[in-house]
């Protein structure tokens, strides 16, 4: 007898075919089975994502979109930059200092913006707004000039701006052709407040343009939302944003710390005066 032994190396007894399979099946199941579940959790994914973002921008760094050409040439319309929240709980505002602020219930906007026409419009405004890809109406950006203490005056005798009597110059940021302002003022800056304006002097409605208002057109520090320090949109105009070495000079520090202790002996001197008026004189002895 002989026996048949064709397709022996490559047939599977009928027991064993049905264990593949049923493991064929088991893998496809649970392969499915996380896919949907990939996509059931993507939403989460979405949401905690967008959570994050939105932390980050209100404690941290928030996105800022440029509306106007009140900055130009330093920051241009349509540029985006980064704004750092949490520099001015480490040191004080200064002089130079590129920063955003609102103006909320006190200046007008430089842009105006047309309210949403619809709930919707205005959810996708907000989004926007906090991310940087549209203007906020009542967000503003300048540079400070003065900060509190300081004296702030156009112009010397060449036309500079001066703070503390010490000249700025302005060529490094102000915009060409534009002078460093079209118009004379001076200002000492009050506690808690700061003077800020343009590098685009002639079209940024800035301090000067708000004189009339409550503060002499400076505005509180405390609406300051933080400093911007890079432009990260458009990439081929990425850059940091440093402080002009115009406001490295020693004279403006100097000048500003020595205002209290002069405005101090000032006022002691006629303190002292009347003092030594109204002390009982002595009589010399045996009167």
């Amino acid at each position: 007898m002989v026996s048949d032994e064709r397709g022996s190396a490559g047939a599977v007894p009928a027991e064993d075919g049905v264990d593949v399979v049923a493991e064929d099946v088991k893998q496809a199941a649970e392969g499915g089975g996380k896919k949907g579940s990939f996509w059931r959790e993507l939403p989460v994914l979405i949401v905690v994502a967008l959570a994050l973002a939105l932390l980050i921008k209100s404690f941290v760094v928030q996105a800022f979109y440029i509306p106007s050409e009140s900055m130009q040439d330093t920051l241009l319309v349509n540029d985006r930059v980064l704004v750092n929240k949490l520099v001015y709980h480490v040191r004080d505002i200064t002089r130079g200092d590129i920063v955003v602020f609102s103006g909320l219930d006190s200046w007008d906007p430089e842009v105006q913006i047309e309210p949403p026409s619809n709930p919707v419009a205005g959810a996708l405004r907000w989004v926007g707004t906090a991310f940087g890809m549209v203007p906020g109406e009542k967000d503003y950006i300048k540079r400070v000039i003065g900060i509190p203490g300081d004296k702030v005056k156009c112009c010397d005798p060449k036309g500079r701006i001066t703070v503390n009597g010490v000249p700025l110059d302005e060529k490094s940021y102000l915009y060409p052709g534009d002078t460093p302002s079209g118009r004379e003022f001076e200002v000492t800056v009050p506690p808690n407040r700061l003077w800020v304006m343009g590098d685009h002097r002639s079209v940024s409605l800035d301090s000067r343009s708000h004189q009339g208002d409550p503060g002499g057109g400076t505005i509180p520090a405390d609406k300051v939302v933080g400093r911007a320090f890079v432009i990260v949109w458009p990439f081929d105009r990425a850059t940091i944003l440093p402080i002009p070495d115009t406001f490295a000079q020693p004279a403006l520090s100097v000048a500003s710390g020595a205002a209290p202790l002069v405005a101090g002996f000032a006022g002691a001197v006629p303190l002292v005066a009347l003092g030594r008026r109204l002390r009982p004189r002595r009589r010399p002895a045996g009167r």
